[in-house]
């Protein structure tokens, strides 16, 4: 336990720094301000010279506070310690740094894909940055909305207020970062589907999941299932391959049944059964 709490501190330690890293690189020398309290602070950086991080810590200290009052521990220490470690690498690389960039676009679209990358590994150690993530969570205790709806909310309104101060493309460009973001966390949250699900509907389903155990060493699911048009009780096997298992799968299929339907999925994340620990370590 204490091995994996470190390694939880560990990566959120990296994921901050990466984060850090976006927004010094690319995000606030373009004056992008992607929402939540980056964004925010990227804008009174420019209107009244205080340091990103700074404010950024100004603003989580108050959220925290109103967590402790409202939810109690339900957030952790790591996010206090997310919040100061985000804030303090922000402030330690901006002087040290150049920006890669000036061109608005690129730092757009790599500095929301670095963002992502870094939020991505901080929420794989169990953890959050504080800011946007625990005013959401407020927001949505408060005025009874989804997480989501709040963050969308949130996000949009740091946008706004950076199109009002600094100009509409440069907000244009805030959104379409914030959208790289979040592909980007969902990649590194969910996995890049490496994994294939293949249902096959067939007359030979034993046949099939015998060859599929015997020349693949993977296992599967039989399915009861009825046909629309025919009404006939039919089996489906379900079974979960890598994509370099896939086209030896297809082919042992074909050659034990032509006929057999096949249908192909993308699986973002397999756990368990010669796939990765179901606690998300390989």
């Amino acid at each position: 336990m204490k091995l994996r709490t470190a390694g939880e501190y560990i990566g959120l330690t990296l994921g901050c720094a990466v984060t850090a890293l976006a927004l010094v690189l690319f995000l606030i020398p373009n004056k992008i301000a992607a929402g939540g309290v980056s964004g925010f602070a990227t804008v009174i950086f420019y209107v009244a010279n205080i340091p990103v991080g700074l404010t950024m810590l100004a603003v989580n200290i108050p959220l925290f506070i109103m967590g402790f009052r409202r939810m109690g521990m339900s957030f952790g220490i790591k996010g206090i310690y997310g919040a100061v470690a985000l804030s303090f690498a922000v402030d330690f690389f901006n002087p040290r740094l150049e920006p890669i960039t000036t061109d608005p676009l690129l730092a757009s679209l790599y500095g929301g894909i670095l963002v992502g990358v870094g939020l991505g590994i901080v929420h794989r150690s169990r953890a959050t940055t504080g800011g946007t993530d625990l005013a959401a969570q407020l927001m949505s205790r408060s005025f009874k909305i989804s997480i989501g709806q709040s963050l969308l909310i949130i996000d949009f309104l740091v946008i706004a207020f950076a199109g009002i101060v600094f100009n509409i493309e440069l907000a244009l460009y805030a959104l379409l970062s914030l959208f790289a973001t979040s592909k980007m966390i969902d990649l590194i949250q969910e996995g890049v589907g490496y994994v294939k699900a293949a249902y096959i509907i067939s007359n030979k389903t034993d046949e099939i999941a015998k060859a599929i155990v015997e020349e693949l060493d993977r296992g599967g699911t039989v399915l009861k299932g009825e046909g629309i048009y025919t009404g006939e009780e039919r089996n489906m096997l379900m079974s979960v391959v890598s994509r370099t298992e896939l086209s030896q799968l297809k082919e042992l299929v074909h050659q034990i049944d032509p006929h057999a339907f096949v249908v192909v999925g993308n699986v973002h994340e397999a756990l368990g059964e010669g796939f990765k620990k179901i606690d998300g370590h390989n």
